[in-house]
């Protein structure tokens, strides 16, 4: 069972609508929308993708990483070293 597991209607539910966003984007190119107000909606969806992406790592943390480190050992290690190189990536996005 994953971290989000809970949650999954959630995250579905959010991605559904941002997946609309980004729609509603390609629709306000076709029709030659001023371009700063597709930006601000290009600005939008990336901070709702953000947000995602921010719960899932926090439910990554609270439960996978917590579980293993209560295991300790190498999956301990395997499981922050993952936490840790999803953070690099959230970070240079």
């Amino acid at each position: 069972m994953h971290g989000y597991t809970e949650d999954k209607d959630a995250y579905l539910k959010r991605l559904r609508r941002i997946e609309g966003q980004v729609r509603g984007i390609a629709k306000m190119i076709e029709g030659d929308k001023y371009c700063i107000d597709v930006l601000t909606q290009v600005s939008a969806a990336t901070k709702a993708l953000e947000a995602v992406a921010l719960g899932l790592l926090d439910e990554h943390l609270r439960h996978c990483v917590a579980q293993a480190a209560a295991t300790g050992g190498e999956v301990a290690e395997q499981k922050v070293a993952e936490a840790s190189a999803a953070i690099a990536r959230l970070v240079k996005s």
